[in-house]
């Protein structure tokens, strides 16, 4: 791939842009306020958002980022052996995440989404214990399989920005071609399985 071999300032910003803005905690925020609203158009969308929202993206930040300013890391925490504990800390979150959204009688496909996240990342937790599998493309894949879902062939727009995640992170050695194609892979399978199974066809 010889665009990777010849960085310039323009296209390292752009791929560090990407890589930003599709943290899979910023993902999730769209993700969510878009199923919501699209379920419960008229009725209470906004306030489950607000409840989704903050257990699958903002208690995660906090979290994560106190763990990274105490320890001294790397925001992106590129050793893998950096990962263990913060993602712990969003397991606890979406476990959280479920039980509430579930007591309080969110849309079923949002709570399903919540146990997606939840699982998915219990499968990053195991992998990061010996490999380090790209949480951003299984966090951009995973959400990607819930829009189609909803929305049917219409929702493939949203995985349009797949590609773009998979050459960020690549262009930005962050990953190597089958850490991205592993993450990408089970990010749109874990959540296809679970989807179908808690909701059906």
């Amino acid at each position: 791939m010889p665009f990777l071999n010849k960085p310039t300032l323009a296209s390292e910003k752009f791929a560090d842009f990407i890589s930003t803005v599709t943290n899979p905690p910023f993902v999730a925020i769209p993700v969510f306020l878009v199923i919501n609203y699209t379920l419960l158009y008229g009725g209470d969308w906004l306030w489950f958002s607000v409840v989704s929202i903050f257990f699958v993206s903002i208690l995660p930040i906090i979290t994560s980022f106190l763990w990274i300013m105490r320890n001294e890391l790397e925001v992106d925490m590129p050793r893998r052996e950096d990962r263990i504990y913060p993602l712990l800390l969003v397991i606890l979150s979406y476990v959280l995440g479920v039980v509430v959204l579930y007591t309080l009688g969110a849309p079923q496909l949002t709570t399903v989404l919540m146990i997606c996240y939840l699982n998915n990342t219990i499968v990053v937790l195991l992998f990061s214990l010996f490999w380090k599998i790209s949480i951003h493309a299984m966090g951009i894949a995973g959400p990607a399989t819930a829009i189609i879902y909803l929305f049917g062939w219409p929702g493939l727009i949203f995985s349009l920005l797949v590609p773009l995640v998979i050459w960020s992170r690549l262009y930005l050695k962050r990953h190597t071609p089958s850490q991205l194609i592993m993450g990408t892979f089970l990010g749109y399978l874990l959540t296809t399985l679970q989807i179908y199974l808690l909701i059906g066809f």
